[in-house]
C-alpha cells in the first residue's frame, strides 16, 4: 500500500484556479477553502442558506476575500446545482476543481424496527441514500462543464473532481446502515465514472477520512476523545483534499486514518489476483478491456422489473 506525505510546495498550483467546494462553510470542508484561498485560488462556498453567518465570516477570515463567493445552495436540488455551476463561471469564467465534500449522516438507524409509525408500519430510510446523490449530481455537473476547459494542468487534464466519502467505503463495523451504503456507493461511483472521464480528460479521485471531529460527528468525536486513539484533525483532511485535486492520475483514493494517508484503489487491484485467484482475475480483467473498447451497452427503459 503507498503511503502519502502531503508536499506543501505542490499547493502554489491552486494560485489562479477556480474550486467549487460544497458543504463548504463548516468543519472539513471550510478548512480546504482556506487551504484554496491561503494559495491565490478562486473559491465557490456551495452550502445550505442558513449557513450564510459561517460562511461570511469564513470568508471574511480568508487571505484573498475578494476571490471567494458563497452561493446558497441545496445540494439536493439539482436547479440549485445548476445555478451553482452557472453563476461560478459568469463570475470566474471556468471551472478548475469541484470538491463533493456536502454530505448526510442519517439521524435514525436504518436497522431500528422497532421505530414504526402510528399505523404500526415500518416507514421508508432515505437519510444515508441522499449521500451519494449530493455527489453523483455535482460529479455529473462538473464533468459537463469541465470538458470544455482549454487544459492547464502538466498532464493535459481539464480539471479535477475529489469526491469525498469514507473510510466506511471500505469497511462497515460501524453498523450505520445507510452511511456505510451510501459511502461503499462512492467507491463505486469513484471506479465507474474512470471510462467517461479518460475520454474527456478529466480527473476523478476520492479521499475517504476516519474520524475526524467535525459538528456532525461531535458525539464520535466525544467517544474517541476518551479511547486514547488518535483522531484525524481538519487541517489532515483539507491538506490531503488540496494535494489530491492537484495530483496527476485519476481513481485514487487516498484513506486518512489517525493522520496517516495511504492511497487504497492500487492497492486493491494489486491484490485482486492473490484475493480471487490468477485465473479469475486474468478472466476480469480481459472483460474490463473489452467493455473499456466496446462499452457497455444498456438495456432498453422498462416498466418491469429485470
Amino acid at each position: 500500500m503507498e503511503t502519502v506525505s502531503i508536499d506543501d510546495f505542490a499547493f502554489n498550483h491552486l494560485e489562479g484556479k477556480t474550486a467549487i467546494i460544497t458543504g463548504g462553510s463548516n468543519g472539513i470542508g471550510a478548512q480546504t477553502v482556506r487551504i484554496f484561498s491561503s494559495h491565490g485560488a478562486n473559491v465557490v462556498i456551495a452550502d445550505l442558506e442558513s449557513t450564510i453567518a459561517e460562511a461570511d465570516a469564513l470568508i471574511a477570515s480568508l487571505k484573498y476575500p475578494e476571490k471567494a463567493l458563497f452561493i446558497p445552495t441545496n445540494t439536493l436540488s439539482w436547479e440549485d446545482m445548476k445555478l451553482l455551476f452557472r453563476q461560478t463561471i459568469e463570475r470566474f469564467l471556468r471551472i478548475d476543481v469541484v470538491v463533493a465534500n456536502a454530505g448526510i449522516m442519517e439521524s435514525s438507524s436504518l436497522f431500528d424496527l422497532e421505530a414504526v409509525n402510528d399505523m404500526g408500519e415500518l416507514p421508508e430510510s432515505t437519510d444515508g441514500f441522499r449521500v451519494l446523490d449530493v455527489n453523483l449530481k455535482a460529479l455529473r455537473l462538473a464533468m459537463f462543464h469541465m470538458q470544455r476547459n482549454e487544459p492547464r494542468s502538466a498532464d493535459g487534464s481539464r480539471g479535477s473532481v475529489v469526491l469525498i466519502t469514507s473510510t466506511s467505503g471500505y469497511f462497515g463495523s460501524t453498523g450505520v446502515g445507510g452511511y456505510v451504503t451510501s459511502k461503499h456507493g462512492l467507491i463505486g461511483l469513484l471506479r465507474s465514472s474512470q471510462l467517461a472521464a479518460k475520454r474527456i480528460n478529466v480527473r476523478v479521485n476520492a479521499v475517504a477520512p476516519f474520524v475526524t471531529p467535525t459538528a456532525t460527528f461531535r458525539k464520535v468525536a466525544e467517544i474517541w476523545a476518551t479511547s486514547g486513539l488518535k483522531a484525524n484533525t481538519i487541517e489532515d483532511v483539507g491538506a490531503v483534499i488540496a494535494q489530491t485535486s492537484l495530483t496527476p492520475g485519476s481513481g485514487r483514493c487516498i484513506l486518512v486514518a489517525g493522520g496517516i494517508m495511504h492511497e487504497m484503489e492500487e492497492a486493491r487491484t494489486k491484490l485482486i489476483p492473490l484475493w480471487l485467484g490468477e485465473e479469475i482475475a486474468e478472466y476480469l480483467q480481459a472483460a474490463g478491456r473489452l467493455f473499456a473498447e466496446e462499452g457497455y451497452p444498456l438495456p432498453a427503459a422498462t416498466h418491469g422489473s429485470l
